[in-house]
């Protein structure tokens, strides 16, 4: 009997100038099934994509759904043959409600008027299908990450998406929004729906997937059924090769404070308290991480120390100086804002904070030899694609915009490294690259403030925990005697414990 197949990809290719993304890819996806695509970045992943909903045309192949051929030319081919995707960064008007946004582009009119009833009651039906709970009436820009998310899928769920794509959908996610949103695919896949899953986190597809297809430059490397493989399998067909991995039991913090905060208050930018009277310090050759609920101070906490906020009160010292006195290197949690300018080139970029330094100013004139040596040197040992220094960074994925940004700040002077979510959008090799520097920046002396909302990778990391509940210091814990979920009660505040100093 053949099995049937709601998606087939047939000898793929896809070509940007030199790169070739998609090199002869064949995808077969059952129909009914939660198929995971899995690769580094770069690997073709996004590229297939974006073909299979229309916004690429690929050069050789072709496509099949339900066992036809289709022509996908533009994503409203994709939407007529039933497919739907929900991108890394998701398409919402924040000023427009949630019923709104669901169906724009897709209303219902009545004699020349828009019938919100009819949409509004169809949305309450696909709701109730899938126990998905949401204010229809609320503005989408108040919105939790996980909430948005939701809106995304249940706008192709107004459209009778068959065939979902979901291209990293965890990537900003809490766990618990994590496992709302697996339940809610789970949902999905027994109504009938078939899933395509575009993932870093190779946990996440052992827990949700029924196949994986892995890709390495832009070929197939492996197609395997989720309960016959593992993550060590996965990992060797996506880089082709065993990880190295640092650990930070080989961390032992020194005695000298480099990060010291006194009292702090801090206010953002809409007026509220959001950093209510925190204590803490981090030592030379310590990971202090900090876990807490998107929304609970950790953004602007991390901005006052970086000098982007003015404390309403309260101390901060670098070395026992004022963090304007003091170079201080950032990763940023959102690169696009605060990382990096898209129109810029690679060396470009890499020159922002740094034009003071000694390598790159001349008497008169900048050195743009020393700075495309550096950002070749970047490059080569953060394998930055496609490795052309005066290539325009908007042009990269977001993964090797990403490393772009960590190989610049992790690579300045600085006593204090501030981190946030270091590894959002990258690969297992890219990600355990950024790790290692890290833990290899710590044992040569250096402090590192690491906010993430990646526990697992907190607890990999750092030498404490810190967890942040309603602007406050919920508790302080040793890496090696906590866990997943005790770091999780304290997070979502079940368990409360009066902190003073951290």
């Amino acid at each position: 009997m053949t099995e049937e197949f709601a998606v087939e990809m047939k000898n793929i290719t896809k070509t940007f100038g030199d790169i070739k993304a998609n090199d002869l890819v064949n995808l077969t996806v059952k129909k009914g099934e939660i198929h995971a695509i899995v690769g580094e970045n770069g690997a073709g992943k996004s590229t297939l994509m974006n073909i299979l909903y229309g916004m690429y045309h690929p050069d050789n192949g072709k496509i099949l759904i339900n066992g036809k051929e289709a022509a996908i030319n533009s994503p409203a081919d994709a939407i007529k043959l039933g497919i739907g995707m929900v991108h890394q960064h998701f398409m919402l008007v924040s000023t427009l409600s949630v019923l709104e946004n669901i169906i724009l582009g897709d209303e219902t009119v009545k004699n020349g008027m828009l019938n919100l009833n009819v949409s509004r009651e169809k949305i309450k039906s696909i709701l109730n299908s899938f126990n998905i709970s949401i204010d229809l009436n609320a503005s989408a820009g108040e919105l939790s990450v996980g909430t948005q998310q939701k809106i995304e899928i249940l706008k192709l769920l107004y459209r009778n998406a068959q065939i979902l794509i979901l291209d990293e959908p965890t990537a900003v996610l809490t766990p618990r929004e994590t496992a709302e949103l697996f339940k809610t695919m789970t949902e999905l896949k027994n109504s009938g729906r078939t899933i395509i899953l575009i993932t870093h986190k190779l946990n996440e597809v052992l827990s949700v997937s029924d196949s994986v297809t892995v890709l390495r430059k832009g070929k197939v490397t492996g197609n395997l059924k989720t309960s016959e493989t593992d993550i060590k399998v996965i990992a060797r067909l996506i880089v082709g090769g065993e990880l190295q991995e640092e650990s930070q039991n080989n961390i032992t913090p020194g005695n000298d404070t480099v990060l010291e905060i006194n009292d702090l208050h801090v206010k953002n930018s809409r007026g509220n308290e959001t950093v209510k009277g925190i204590s803490l310090n981090i030592s030379r050759g310590e990971i202090l991480g900090i876990a807490g609920v998107e929304g609970n101070g950790q953004t602007e906490l991390v901005e006052a120390v970086c000098g982007m906020l003015k404390p309403e009160s309260g101390e901060i010292k670098i070395n026992g100086k004022l963090p304007s006195h003091t170079v201080t290197a950032h990763i940023p949690a959102n690169r696009h804002l605060h990382g990096m300018v898209k129109e810029y080139t690679l060396s470009e970029n890499v020159l922002l904070g740094r034009e003071s330094e000694e390598k790159f100013s001349g008497k008169f004139f900048l050195n743009y030899n020393s700075l495309k040596d550096f950002t070749n040197e970047l490059i080569a040992e953060y394998d930055i694609r496609p490795g052309d220094s005066s290539a325009v960074i908007g042009g990269l994925s977001g993964g090797n915009q990403q490393k772009l940004v960590a190989a610049r700040e992790i690579t300045k002077d600085s006593p204090l490294l501030i981190v946030s979510h270091p590894t959002r959008g990258l690969d297992i090799r890219a990600a355990e690259f950024v790790h290692n520097a890290l833990l290899n920046e710590c044992k040569n002396g250096r402090a590192v403030f690491l906010v993430s909302s990646d526990i697992n990778e907190l607890l990999k990391l750092s030498t404490r925990i810190a967890v942040m509940f309603n602007g406050r210091l919920n508790a302080v814990l040793n890496s090696n005697e906590t866990s997943e979920n005790e770091i999780g009660e304290y997070m979502l505040g079940l368990h409360i414990n009066k902190i003073d100093k951290a």
